[in-house]
């Protein structure tokens, strides 16, 4: 007998520690509950809530950090909820024996949480904590400095759903025409031979042989790893991703790059500069493809994948393994109807591609390093701006015999301050909001 998957009872990643603002809650989406993460003063970990107070369900994450306890305030009437979820505070009580008599039946519902490789992890079960104490983390071996390893952290929304996501990146042969230019080359595309070494319900294994050896698993409900290996000096690189359910048709991934080669370069590169120029460009790559494949795949209903898919070669073997997999044990859908969410099929597909390649809603709010990077450059632009603004008029009004000795070098660095705002202004900045990603064009 076949055991339903429960995707309620496996840990996820919400987000890479250090996006998290230690000053303020976080708000997230995770299988359609909406939560929120928010770090205690006195502590040295986050803590996940349901994002609901339970005075009145206001949203908890529209709250703040009380200065004075360093607990987390309701915004609506103020009661205080400490790192455990107990309610600490109501100033409307008359009975300060109010509050402390009924801390149990007041409390916010708090969520096992944990922190490793770098990663906030939540499980977003609130009855199975004893549970979750015993499962571990969807880990990958190699996110370890002790074996040598470096690795860099990314998170973007996407505008399609988890098992999309999922059956993306278990198919490496669309690399070299949905991002070529950027990880792949069309013209240097080859058959990609793809073996399941095992397949069951807690993991898919496959293996593919080239100039290469790649190993591809797939680790219910969220893991996505590939490992290469190069040759028979030990180098290897990898791909570790992880799928995260937000709602129907949105998704998150959470991805980290490990290597155990280039460690300089790796240390060198800003991280922001990573993610402009590489990470989002990639994932540019496959959303119009993906957002409209989904809805051409609803619209076929109620015929299903494997008749309306094509899938005569072995590249998509691993494609066809997940796809059973998910028909086997989730019955071909996500839990959506345990937390209350109907799901609609949309009629209309959405073609505002400002609007389904919006970086800075989808990755630069939620990136600490972009948000950096992005206020920096803003900030450069003032300068630059500024200082042609000034030192024009300024030479302008120099004497004759000041004009070329001195008003010719601030003429000069006056206009590379413009050719420098105009660069950031146009050029760079952009980077962080909308770049339009057109496949006709590359």
């Amino acid at each position: 007998m076949t055991v339903e998957f429960n995707f309620f009872h496996h840990w996820y990643p919400l987000s890479p520690v250090e996006d998290l603002d230690k000053k303020r809650p976080t708000p997230v989406t995770l299988l359609g509950l909406r939560l929120v993460i928010w770090k205690p003063t006195s502590s040295e970990t986050y803590r996940v809530f349901l994002d609901q107070c339970p005075h009145r369900l206001a949203p908890l994450s529209e709250g703040r950090i009380d200065d004075k306890t360093g607990n987390l305030m309701c915004s609506y009437h103020g009661w205080q909820f400490d790192s455990q979820g107990l309610c600490t505070h109501i100033p409307q009580a008359e009975n300060p024996q109010l509050v402390t008599n009924n801390q149990q039946n007041l409390c916010a519902v708090t969520l096992p949480c944990r922190q490793e490789n770098d990663l906030l992890w939540v499980w977003p079960d609130a009855h199975s904590a004893e549970q979750a104490a015993t499962t571990p983390l969807p880990l990958s071996p190699h996110v370890d400095a002790s074996i040598g390893f470096v690795w860099s952290s990314f998170v973007r929304d996407l505008e399609y759903d988890w098992q999309t996501l999922v059956e993306n990146l278990a198919d490496p042969s669309h690399v070299p025409f949905a991002h070529h230019g950027v990880q792949g080359n069309r013209e240097q595309a080859r058959p990609i031979p793809i073996k399941i070494v095992q397949s069951t319900q807690d993991l898919i294994e496959a293996t593919t042989e080239g100039h290469f050896r790649t190993t591809i698993i797939f680790e219910p409900p969220s893991h996505v790893e590939y490992v290469i290996s190069f040759g028979n000096e030990g180098k290897q690189m990898g791909l570790v991703t992880y799928c995260i359910p937000v709602s129907p048709g949105k998704s998150r991934i959470v991805a980290l790059f490990p290597r155990n080669f280039a460690k300089t370069l790796h240390r060198l590169t800003p991280r922001w500069w990573n993610h402009i120029k590489t990470r989002n460009q990639v994932l540019n790559g496959d959303m119009i493809l993906l957002n409209q494949q989904e809805h051409f795949l609803q619209q076929k209903k109620p015929v299903t994948w494997n008749t309306a898919y094509k899938l005569p070669t072995s590249a998509d073997r691993l494609v066809i393994e997940f796809r059973k997999w998910f028909d086997t044990y989730c019955h071909g859908q996500l839990p959506w109807s345990k937390v209350g969410i109907t799901v609609s099929e949309s009629s209309k597909i959405n073609e505002n591609r400002e609007e389904m390649l919006d970086l800075y809603r989808q990755h630069t709010q939620h990136c600490s390093s972009c948000r950096g990077a992005l206020a920096v450059v803003q900030r450069l632009q003032w300068v630059f701006l500024g200082y042609f603004a000034i030192s024009v008029p300024v030479v302008a009004v120099l004497p004759d015999t000041l004009r070329v000795r001195l008003g010719l070098p601030l003429i000069v660095v006056a206009l590379l301050s413009l050719a420098a705002y105009t660069w950031l202004k146009f050029w760079l900045s952009p980077k962080f909001y909308f770049v339009d990603y057109v496949h006709a064009d590359r």
